[in-house]
């Protein structure tokens, strides 16, 4: 029975970390299922460091977790911020990730990749958009845009990144206690 609850944790932890390329907080979740795994297969006879998965697994998760969170927050924003953006612009760059990934995600038929793409020319347009409209020129504003854009890819591929490292640790938590 290990090695199924082993499997289905690797598999649920996979289909989490594709989340990550539409945006969704597949890290949170790989941190929630392995918990929840945990939780079914602990044995309160045994100690600790001899569970199924341990705290240290579960504790480790979910501080990745939240690294991954914030990297992807700072590198949209520091990418707005490093292409000249205002705090208008850096805002919209934010809001345009969000309308960006679900536009991507319908009118881009390629599976995870429409997602992406989305949420970064969400992230440019809106920041460009934000831009023009508090009185830039337009290459300024075209700079701030790509830079949004730019940013955003970057904290996307390093939230996949760490998200991989999550499923990493998850697979070797169940297999190599």
């Amino acid at each position: 029975m290990t090695v199924v609850a082993a499997l289905i944790l690797l598999v649920m932890n996979a289909l989490w970390l594709a989340l990550l390329f539409v945006g969704l907080p597949g890290t949170w979740l790989i941190a929630l299922s392995t918990g929840l795994i945990a939780w079914w297969r602990w044995d309160s006879l045994l100690p600790a460091e001899q569970q199924f998965i341990g705290v240290s697994t579960i504790i480790t998760l979910v501080l990745l977790a939240v690294v991954g969170e914030i990297v992807e927050f700072v590198s949209g924003v520091a990418g707005a911020r490093a292409g000249g953006a205002s705090k208008t612009g850096a805002f919209a760059a934010v809001v345009g990730t969000l309308i960006g990934g679900i536009l991507g995600t319908f009118f881009i038929p390629i599976p995870l990749i429409g997602s992406l793409i989305g949420a970064c020319g969400g992230a440019a347009a809106a920041t460009t958009f934000a831009e023009i409209s508090i009185g830039r020129s337009e290459r300024e504003a075209y700079r701030a845009g790509v830079g949004a854009g730019v940013g955003r890819l970057k904290g996307t591929l390093a939230k996949i990144a760490i998200g991989a490292a999550m499923w990493l640790v998850a697979a070797i938590a169940v297999f190599w206690p």
